[in-house]
């Protein structure tokens, strides 16, 4: 059993502000993210969901207040590789020169390292994370020719890649099929009870945020509402990668799909 601090802070806002060409997007926001917490952010649009999450990755700057990753000023904070992204799909430049396995591999390059030599293990779990999210067929297509789909699949497997402690999501399912959508749900939900990974998702599923997080919002500001569910007890797995169970349950799926083609026959 690993020795789990779940008091521990992932994320800390402490009155955090930010305006956009003197209209104000958020004023003085607080919240704490603490390990293994799932937190689900929702808001109307203009709510400044992305806007957050931008600031907490350290591509935005907050006019005031501080933002803290792991304890540390997120000016300061160099382990980045602690922390998978997934942006919103209409923030991908399509002409972006680059193939589905380059762009998967990217994802285990720090900002201190982003010209580190791959191994044969990055290699292995690039094609780990391609086979589980089904698009190893589509490793050496550029990724402007993908469908909206196919691409977040690719942007998922760059995000899981390297095993992140804390997993932020923008809206990463919108543009997937209802399969794939629930196979995704599947599988973070799994993460977040059998691992030690914190989640910060913006979702417009409401349905699925309230089935999990609960039907009532932990914090409110502004137009924003946080839900919260907090993974107490940490029931390892025998593996402890981030794919694993994206690759069970792929095969899970394939059983049943071929179930259905059986009773079809019959």
């Amino acid at each position: 059993m690993q020795n789990i601090n779940c008091h521990q802070d992932i994320i800390t806002l402490e009155d955090v502000s930010f305006s956009y060409q003197s209209q104000t997007v958020h004023k003085g926001l607080n919240f704490s993210v603490k390990e293994r917490d799932f937190i689900g952010l929702i808001g109307s649009n203009g709510a400044g969901k992305t806007t957050l999450l931008r600031m907490i990755v350290g591509l935005l700057k907050p006019e005031s207040g501080t933002i803290r990753l792991f304890g540390q000023p997120v000016s300061q904070f160099k382990d980045w590789d602690r922390i998978g992204y997934v942006p919103q799909k209409n923030s991908f430049n399509p002409l972006f020169p680059a193939t589905v396995r380059e762009v998967v591999l990217s994802g285990l390059y720090s900002r201190n390292k982003l010209f580190r030599k791959i191994t044969k293990a990055d290699q292995k779990k690039c094609e780990d994370a391609l086979h589980a999210m089904n698009i190893e067929d589509l490793a050496m297509k550029r990724i402007g020719e993908l469908s909206g789909g196919q691409q977040q699949r690719v942007f998922l497997a760059r995000a899981l890649i390297n095993n992140p402690s804390l997993l932020i999501l923008d809206e990463p399912t919108v543009g997937i099929d209802s399969e794939t959508q629930e196979g995704f749900f599947h599988m973070i939900k799994h993460m977040h009870q059998h691992h030690n990974i914190t989640f910060l998702m913006v979702s417009h599923d409401m349905e699925m945020i309230r089935s999990y997080l609960g039907q009532q919002p932990a914090a409110e500001s502004g137009k924003l509402k946080f839900y919260k569910k907090h993974s107490h007890d940490l029931q390892n797995c025998v593996e402890n990668d981030l794919t694993h169970s994206l690759k069970e349950l792929r095969q899970q799926m394939e059983s049943r799909r071929e179930v259905v083609t059986v009773g079809d026959l019959s």
